[in-house]
C-alpha cells in the first residue's frame, strides 16, 4: 500500500513540474459575440464569414501562459527569517515521528496476583 501510495504521489508531481514548465496557448474565435472555437497550441477555425469589409464580425483572441524556466531553487536568496522557519519546521517534522524506546509502565512496580489454578485451561474456554 506504501509504495502504490508513492508511485501515485510521484506520477502526480511528474505532471505538476510538467504542467508548470510548458507554454500554454490558447486561441479563440469569436464571431458577433459568440465563442465558436477553442484552440490550444494551434490557432483556431474561422467560422466562414471571414470578409474583406471594413468592419469584421469576427474576432480573434489568443493568450499564452508562460511555463517557469528556472527550476533550480537557490538557497541564497533566501533571508535569515526564512532559513530558521525552514530550520525549525524541519527539526519539529522529524520530532513529530519520533517513537520513544521504552514506554512507560505504570503496572512496574505492582507483583501480579499468585496463580492458584488456570481457570482458562481448566474450564476449556479460551477466546479467539
Amino acid at each position: 500500500m506504501k509504495q502504490i501510495f508513492h508511485q501515485i504521489l510521484s506520477s502526480l508531481m511528474a505532471l505538476l513540474v510538467l504542467a508548470s514548465t510548458v507554454s500554454w496557448t490558447v486561441d479563440k474565435h469569436i464571431c458577433m459575440g459568440r465563442v465558436m472555437d477553442i484552440s490550444l497550441f494551434s490557432h483556431a477555425d474561422g467560422c466562414g464569414m471571414d470578409m474583406e469589409m471594413e468592419k469584421s464580425c469576427c474576432d480573434d483572441e489568443s493568450f499564452t501562459v508562460q511555463g517557469q524556466d528556472d527550476l533550480k531553487i537557490s538557497l541564497e536568496k533566501f533571508d535569515l527569517d526564512q532559513h530558521v522557519f525552514l530550520v525549525s519546521f524541519v527539526q519539529t517534522y522529524f520530532q513529530l515521528f519520533e517513537i520513544d524506546a521504552e514506554e512507560p509502565s505504570i503496572f512496574s512496580e505492582y507483583n501480579p496476583p499468585p496463580l492458584i489454578r488456570d481457570v482458562q485451561v481448566l474450564d476449556q474456554t479460551f477466546l479467539i
